[in-house]
């Protein structure tokens, strides 16, 4: 079982980097495999509704859109995704939402692939907006109906400047639980397919 953490951020070693690894420990220490995709800082487009990946059927934008595609691959490969992503001005970063839009729309169109695997929103943010953006990651795994695993908050994590997150001990504790809690998801779902 493979659960994959995008980072949506630009922000290389930020702090939605570090919620996703965090999380990825405990992951890890339940037998369950991570993969890391850097998404943020990559040339992405957002949907030009071409309808192309909905005559093709192959579950890729026809676009210039290497680095979503890409992304693409790995969640249809996986068992479990979890889509991190940074707070600005009160939303997503335009690299999530790219994201969403293109792969929700290309997969959804290809047979809807991403349906019964595990899928969670991590948040990193300064102030203000973390339950919009966590609703928005939310609201794409449950159209693609997927299983998601709660944690003992929202998945946020408070910091601004890099490594400020590592002092949220709250935020960091929710992701710990979130990582238990999709290892557990992931192992029950993995039996009743056997």
């Amino acid at each position: 079982m493979k659960v994959l953490g995008i980072n949506c951020s630009p922000r290389k070693g930020g702090n939605t980097e570090l919620l996703i690894k965090e999380t990825f420990k405990t992951l890890e220490e339940n037998g369950i495999e991570t993969e890391f995709f850097q998404l943020g800082g990559e040339k992405v487009n957002g949907c030009i509704a071409c309808l192309k990946c909905r005559k093709e059927k192959d579950a890729q934008c026809h676009q210039d859109n290497e680095a979503i595609n890409s992304c693409i691959k790995r969640m249809l490969e996986a068992d479990g995704i979890i889509i991190g992503a940074p707070v600005y001005f009160a939303d997503l970063a335009s690299e999530a939402k790219a994201l969403i839009d293109v792969a929700g729309y290309a997969i959804r169109g290809a047979g809807n692939a991403l349906k019964r695997k595990a899928g969670a929103a991590v948040i990193a943010v300064r102030r203000a907006g973390a339950i919009h953006a966590f609703d928005s990651i939310n609201h794409f795994f449950l159209i693609n109906e997927m299983i998601i695993p709660g944690s003992s908050y929202w998945n946020i994590g408070i910091g601004r400047e890099k490594g400020e997150v590592l002092n949220d001990e709250e935020g960091l504790n929710t992701m710990r639980v979130l990582g238990e809690n999709m290892a557990f998801l992931l192992k029950r779902l993995n039996e009743r397919q056997s």
